[in-house]
């Protein structure tokens, strides 16, 4: 399982890598591998002022759609427009060309209240 350790992490399987004040959020790999084959992103917040918890997309797989939760408050800036055209780059680099939005950070404090890598691991152990 790859886990970076130069991300933070939700505990609904979202990371985010901070660049200055703003940062790019994707799913992590172990989502990525629960949720199979993936179909289609939607997103609809490009612009928007999103609350930490709140939804920014969603994401389809063959078997199922889950929303996708902003990790920290901020504005969507971007969604990554190579998964319109390949969602699938999401199961092969979910760190890297599989990103998902990028967003401008509202508030850095609420970096705090995420995880760290060990501790993400050991959340999806339990």
């Amino acid at each position: 399982m790859n886990i970076p350790e130069n991300l933070h992490y939700t505990e609904e399987h979202e990371w985010i890598r901070v660049e200055g004040d703003e940062a790019y959020v994707g799913i992590t790999d172990f989502a990525q591998k629960e949720l199979g084959d993936i179909v289609f992103i939607e997103v609809e917040t490009v612009d928007e002022n999103l609350d930490k918890g709140e939804a920014f997309g969603t994401i389809e797989a063959v078997k199922t759609v889950s929303d996708l939760f902003m990790p920290v408050g901020g504005t969507v800036l971007e969604m990554n427009e190579k998964l319109e055209d390949q969602p699938e780059l999401i199961n092969k680099d979910p760190y890297g060309d599989g990103w998902i939005v990028r967003i401008k950070i509202a508030d850095s404090a609420e970096l705090d209240d995420l995880i760290d890598s060990k501790a993400y691991a050991s959340f999806i152990k339990t």
